[in-house]
């Protein structure tokens, strides 16, 4: 999949989005990773150097999974196991400027699809999927998942029958996984007459994998089997109110 698309944007994203943040507030502002360079404990050791005294944490996942933000979380250490507070975010999934970066890139791009097609086009929000045992256990992921996809439908002038909700790139370990799919529902707006698809992905917060193999190569090749055509919002990436959000949590845990 890496192959396919190139290589992953996703540290090049994620440290233009930090350097936005910092430039913004005028507050020092790091990127640590759990899966590649730069690593959270690499982070925390410049904080450290940088002679922090506290910080305020957002991960950049905004709906609260124990799958997700908790390992992000998790790998940060224990309760005072830093020489500074660390104040984390549990989510930021309703946030009105979040929902609004979203909302603008699904308007123009959505409305562009349907000139091209010549039909108002069903609209698929997506969310990463995780273990269904997570959310049995009380997980709040999935109800935090629909509201962010509500209120951006709501945010666009969407009406019920405009829109669905599907669960992406379910993984590969034992177990269910969050769904329905995304080629389940794909499916099913088909049977149902539909020949174009629109997708609005609401959990991630720039260009990746998932994003960019997932759903521009996987779903669209899927769709094109169905006789069906495919769009996609653009993500949020650079995005100037992406920014103001992340500025208005760090803002609305200052002193």
């Amino acid at each position: 999949r890496y192959a396919a698309i190139g290589q992953s944007p996703l540290t090049c994203w994620t440290l233009t989005q930090r350097d936005q943040l910092q430039a913004k507030i005028g507050l020092p502002s790091y990127v640590g990773m759990r899966n590649w360079k730069p690593f959270i404990a690499d982070a925390l050791s410049e904080m450290k150097a940088d002679h922090i005294e506290r910080a305020i944490v957002i991960c950049m996942a905004p709906q609260n999974s124990r799958t997700s933000v908790g390992l992000y979380r998790a790998a940060l250490g224990g309760e005072n196991s830093q020489p500074f507070a660390i104040d984390f975010i549990e989510s930021w999934h309703n946030h009105p400027l979040l929902v609004r970066a979203f909302g603008e890139k699904l308007q123009s791009s959505w409305q562009t699809a349907c000139r091209e097609l010549g039909l108002k086009i069903p609209v698929i929000f997506t969310a990463h999927s995780v273990p269904q045992r997570t959310i049995t256990e009380g997980d709040p992921y999935e109800r935090q998942a629909k509201e962010t996809a509500r209120l951006v439908a709501q945010q666009t002038g969407l009406g019920e029958s405009d829109w669905v909700f599907a669960f992406q790139s379910q993984g590969m370990s034992g177990g269910e996984w969050l769904g329905p799919t995304v080629e389940d529902t794909i499916s099913g707006l088909r049977a149902r007459g539909n020949s174009g698809v629109f997708i609005q992905p609401i959990g991630f917060v720039c260009d990746h994998v998932e994003v960019l193999y997932d759903i521009d190569i996987g779903f669209k090749r899927f769709a094109a089997q169905q006789g069906m055509r495919l769009w996609r919002a653009d993500s949020l990436n650079d995005s100037a109110i992406l920014t103001a959000a992340l500025a208005d949590l760090v803002k609305s845990r200052l002193p």
